[in-house]
C-alpha cells in the first residue's frame, strides 16, 4: 500500500482545524449575512411602528405616497415610493432568492436529490397546515383572501433568531431549515403570481416571456458577461409592471434562469496562466485579459449573488420593513386587531401551523423510511426549528399588501405578523430548552457517523471489499500529518491482514494547501488508468513537488498515457468525484486531516497505530457503542 518508512508516534500530531474553510463556504457565508441583517430588520420594524404611532405619523404616510418617476423623454415609470419599494426593490430580493435556488439545485446542497425528500415533505406540510388554520378562522369574505400570508418564512429573521435561541453548534440544522425556505420561497412567489393576480395584459406578458427566454438562450450560448443577463432581467421587470402580474414573479423566474456551475479545471488553469502573464508583464491590456479570464471562471450566478446579496440583506429588506410594518395602533386599532379572526388566523397559522406542519411532515417522512434527518439534528431540533419558521415577516407583509383592499383588514393581518415574530421566537426557545433538558438534545452536535457508507463501486479499497474491519481516512496529499499516518495505516493493515479494508477519501484543505486539490484530482485521473495506489504513494513521497508539471512527470513515471491523464485532469467528472468526497466529509463532521472513521463512526482521540487497532477491535465487539471521547475542538 505504501513505501513510506515513517514510524508512528505514541500520539498523532496536532491537527489543523477546518473552521475557517467551513465558514467561507457559500452556505455559511449566506447564513452569516442573513443572520447579521436580522438586527437591521428588527430595528427597521421598531422605527416604523414608533414613527407610525407618533405625532409625526402623517410625515411617514406622506413620504410613502410621494410620487417618484424615472423618465427618458416621454417614456418611463412613475410610481409612489411605497410601490417602488414593493414592486422595484423587492424584485431584486426575489431575483437573488431565485439565483440561490438555481445554485443550490445545480451545484449546491440540493444536488443530491435524496437529501431533499424530508425537507420537501416538511416544507409542504409547513404550507398546507398554516393555510388550513387560517381558513378555518377566516373562510368567507375578503378575509379569506389572506391565506397566502401564512405560507412563507423569513430566512433573515429565522437565522437571526436561531443564532440567539438555537443550539450552539447548529450548522446541519441551519442547512435543513434553509432547504425548507427554498421550498417556501418558490411556492410563495408562485402564489403571488397566481392567486393574487386580478387581470392580465397579454402584450406585456409576451414581452416578459421573450426576455426570460432570452436568458435561456444566453445560457445555451455560454455567455459569461453579466450585463446581457441584467439587461434582459430589467426588460422582464418593466414588462411585468404593466402585465397585471406582480413583478416579484419576474424576479424569481429570472433568478432561476441565471446559470450556475462549478469552475471548470480548464478555466481555472487558464486564469492562473493569465495571472502569471500579468505578473510578468503588468500592462493594461494584459490586466483586462486576465480579469476576463478570472470572471469566466466563476459563473454569472455566483458573481451576481456576490454583488447583490449584501445589498438585499442590509438595504432592500430593512427598507421594505420600514415601509410596510408601520401600523398606526392608536384609536382602538390594537384592541380591534386582538379581537379579529384575521389577526389570530395569521398568528396561529404561522406559529402553530408551521410547528405542526413541519414537525409532522419531517418526522413522518423519517418514520416511513423516506429519508433521514441530518446528523446531529434530533426531533426536538426539528420541532423548535418548525416553530421558528413561523416568522413569516417579509413575504407575509408583501402578500398582505396584495390580498386586502380594506385598510382595517390589512392592519389586523400586519399585527398578526408582528405577533407571530414574538410568539414563534418564544415557542422556539421553549422547545429548544425542552429538547435539551428532557431529551438530551443540547446542541445540534457535530456529526459522528459517515454520511455516505463505503461503496465498493466508487471508493478506493485496500483489502477485501467485504472485510470484517473498516478504516476510512479523509486525507490531504499536501498535509504533512497525513504523510506521517501512511506508516500508521500500513501497520494497522499489517496487523489485521485480510480482515481489514482501508478506504481513503479526499479532503483537500485548499486554504492551507494550495496544491492539494489538484493532487487529489491527479490521484483520480491515475485511477482511471488503474494506478490509484501507485499515484497515492508518489504524491505523499513528494509533497513539496505537486505542481502540474510534477504530476505529469509522475504519470509518465508510472507509464500512464499522459495525454489522457491531462484530459482527465480537466474533466469536470473527475473533479466532481473529489468534491463528493469533500461534501461527504463535511456532512460527516470532518474538520481537519487526517480524520479516521472506525466502521462508520468518526474516531476521536489519538490516531497512532495501537490506538486505531484498539478502537477497531472495540468497535467489532461493541458495534452499538458510541465513541465517548470529547472533541478537541
Amino acid at each position: 500500500m505504501t513505501d513510506s518508512t515513517t514510524t508512528s508516534t505514541t500520539q498523532g500530531p496536532p491537527r489543523r482545524d477546518l473552521a475557517d474553510l467551513l465558514s467561507s463556504s457559500p452556505v455559511m457565508r449566506f447564513m452569516r449575512t442573513e443572520s447579521g441583517s436580522a438586527g437591521l430588520l428588527v430595528a427597521a420594524t421598531l422605527i416604523a411602528l414608533i414613527w407610525a404611532n407618533s405625532p409625526w405619523s402623517g410625515i411617514y404616510h406622506d413620504l410613502l405616497e410621494t410620487p417618484v418617476s424615472l423618465l427618458a423623454g416621454d417614456i418611463g415609470v412613475s410610481m409612489s415610493l411605497h410601490h417602488w419599494i414593493n414592486d422595484g426593490l423587492m424584485v431584486v430580493f426575489f431575483f437573488v432568492i431565485g439565483m440561490e435556488v438555481r445554485h443550490e439545485f445545480s451545484v449546491g446542497e440540493l444536488t443530491e436529490r435524496r437529501q431533499i425528500v424530508v425537507p420537501l415533505i416538511a416544507g409542504v406540510g409547513g404550507m398546507i397546515v398554516p393555510a388550513a388554520i387560517y381558513l378555518a378562522l377566516n373562510h368567507t369574505g375578503e378575509a379569506a383572501h389572506g391565506w397566502g400570508a401564512v405560507i412563507g418564512t423569513d430566512t433573515a429573521f429565522l437565522l437571526g433568531v436561531l443564532a440567539l435561541v438555537g443550539p450552539t453548534v447548529s450548522t446541519q440544522l441551519r442547512v435543513f431549515l434553509l432547504t425548507l425556505t427554498v421550498i417556501d420561497d418558490i411556492v410563495a412567489v408562485s402564489v403571488i403570481g397566481i392567486a393574487y393576480t386580478d387581470h392580465l395584459n397579454l402584450a406585456p406578458l409576451i414581452v416578459a416571456a421573450v426576455a426570460l427566454a432570452g436568458l435561456v438562450v444566453l445560457d445555451r450560448l455560454d455567455v459569461w458577461r453579466a450585463s446581457p443577463y441584467l439587461a434582459l432581467v430589467a426588460l422582464a421587470w418593466l414588462s411585468t409592471l404593466d402585465s397585471g402580474v406582480h413583478a416579484s414573479i419576474a424576479g424569481m423566474l429570472a433568478g432561476l434562469l441565471i446559470p450556475a456551475s462549478e469552475p471548470s479545471r480548464a478555466r481555472v488553469e487558464a486564469a492562473a496562466t493569465g495571472f502569471r502573464a500579468f505578473r510578468q508583464s503588468p500592462l493594461p491590456s494584459v490586466q483586462r485579459a486576465t480579469r476576463d479570464l478570472l470572471n469566466r471562471t466563476i459563473s454569472v450566478n455566483e458573481r451576481l449573488q456576490e454583488a447583490l446579496h449584501g445589498c438585499t440583506s442590509y438595504v432592500v429588506v430593512p427598507v421594505f420593513a420600514l415601509a410596510n410594518a408601520g401600523v398606526d395602533l392608536r384609536g382602538g386599532v390594537l384592541g380591534e386587531a386582538l379581537g379579529s379572526p384575521v389577526t389570530w388566523g395569521v398568528a396561529g397559522g404561522l406559529v402553530l401551523g408551521k410547528l405542526i406542519g413541519i414537525g409532522t411532515g419531517a418526522l413522518s417522512a423519517v418514520r416511513l423510511g423516506l429519508g433521514k434527518l441530518p446528523q446531529g439534528v434530533g426531533s426536538g431540533h426539528v420541532l423548535a426549528g418548525g416553530a421558528l419558521s413561523g416568522i413569516g415577516f417579509t413575504v407575509a407583509l408583501l402578500i398582505i399588501e396584495l390580498a386586502f383592499d380594506d385598510p382595517a383588514l390589512r392592519d389586523q393581518a400586519t399585527v398578526g405578523v408582528l405577533l407571530s415574530v414574538v410568539l414563534a421566537t418564544g415557542l422556539g426557545w421553549a422547545l429548544f430548552a425542552i429538547a435539551a433538558r428532557f431529551f438530551g438534545q443540547r446542541d445540534a452536535e457535530r456529526p459522528r457517523f459517515l454520511s455516505e457508507p463505503v461503496d465498493p463501486g466508487r471508493d478506493h479499497i485496500y483489502g477485501h471489499s467485504s472485510a470484517e474491519f473498516t478504516l476510512v481516512e479523509y486525507l490531504d496529499f499536501e498535509c504533512p500529518f497525513c504523510a506521517q499516518t501512511t506508516g500508521v495505516t500500513r501497520d494497522v493493515c499489517d496487523h489485521f491482514g485480510d480482515r481489514i479494508r482501508y478506504v481513503p477519501r479526499h479532503f483537500p484543505l485548499t486554504d492551507i494547501h494550495p496544491h492539494a486539490d489538484l493532487a487529489a484530482i491527479a490521484a483520480e485521473a491515475a485511477a482511471k488508468q488503474g494506478t490509484y495506489w501507485e499515484m497515492h504513494n508518489l504524491l505523499f513521497a513528494h509533497q513539496d513537488e505537486l505542481e502540474l508539471e510534477d504530476l505529469v512527470g509522475y504519470a509518465g513515471q508510472l507509464g500512464l498515457d499522459t495525454e489522457r491523464f491531462l484530459r482527465d485532469l480537466q474533466d469536470d467528472r473527475v473533479a466532481r468525484r473529489v468534491r463528493r468526497d469533500v461534501a461527504s466529509g463535511i456532512a460527516s463532521g470532518v474538520r481537519s486531516t487526517p480524520t479516521f472513521f472506525i466502521g462508520n463512526q468518526r474516531h476521536v482521540g489519538p490516531y497512532d497505530a495501537q490506538s486505531l487497532i484498539a478502537a477497531l477491535e472495540y468497535n467489532a465487539s461493541h458495534p452499538d457503542a458510541v465513541n465517548t471521547y470529547e472533541d478537541e475542538d
